[in-house]
């Protein structure tokens, strides 16, 4: 690997509490199933997600790389709308990963260095690398504004899914998912309280979600709608 991947801090925007059994898959069944089944395992081997904000492409990229971890293989998460953070070279030597997830695609769309790193990249993975390349991006691959055809090409000839929105009865049973998976109740009246008086992206949400999971333990009380309007008041 070369010196600049070993400098790279490979987990520093990886959320290690992000899984495929948290994230409630709704109208995405297909595409989880897809990461679940192709992410380091020699089928189709390059996916690409796109979506609007808060339908889960970061946690999906996210938790393909913890599923590899738990394997003990190599995966790395990089959010390019950090790419003023490092370079296109930040990418030479990851076809040695068994998943490479790049989200936010989009924010270097038109830049011909990063666009060159990632076509390269592409090709290094397909013709000696063993692993999976994961891409997310808010746009559909037509509207992405790529200035090399080639990459264009080459993104479209993998898997490519397009990720929907929850609605709300889905956010509500979501969000009742993510509580079950951290290890307490929310009840129904408590979860359609959040989705009438908070914040309606899932991402809001589920922050919220984990705030009230750490008051909850720290003053040893239940759940309700008092209580949850205290936490949120104290926040504002």
């Amino acid at each position: 690997m070369s010196e600049t991947v070993k400098q790279l801090p490979l987990s520093m925007w990886l959320r290690e509490s992000a899984g495929f059994d948290n994230y409630y898959a709704a109208a995405n069944r297909q595409a989880v199933a897809s990461l679940c089944h192709d992410a380091g395992v020699d089928n189709e081997r390059f996916v690409f997600l796109w979506g609007a904000e808060a339908t889960g492409k970061t946690h999906l990229l996210q938790a393909a790389c913890n599923a590899a971890s738990a394997r003990g293989e190599g995966s790395v998460y990089l959010p390019l709308r950090e790419a003023a953070q490092f370079a296109p070279e930040m990418l030479e030597g990851l076809e040695q990963m068994a998943v490479v997830a790049i989200d936010d695609i989009d924010a270097v769309a038109g830049q011909r260095p990063w666009e060159a790193a990632l076509f390269d990249l592409y090709n290094r993975i397909r013709d000696g690398g063993r692993g999976s390349l994961l891409l997310a991006s808010r746009y559909p691959l037509a509207e992405l504004g790529l200035a090399l055809p080639d990459l264009l090409s080459r993104l479209g000839w993998g898997l490519v899914y397009q990720l929907q929105a929850m609605s709300d009865e889905e956010k509500l049973l979501a969000m009742q998912q993510r509580a079950d998976s951290r290890g307490f109740e929310l009840p129904d009246e408590v979860a359609a309280y959040l989705l009438r008086h908070y914040q309606r992206q899932s991402v809001a949400l589920f922050q919220l979600l984990e705030r009230l999971d750490q008051r909850s333990l720290a003053e040893q009380r239940r759940l309700t709608i008092p209580f949850v309007k205290q936490v949120i008041e104290s926040q504002e």
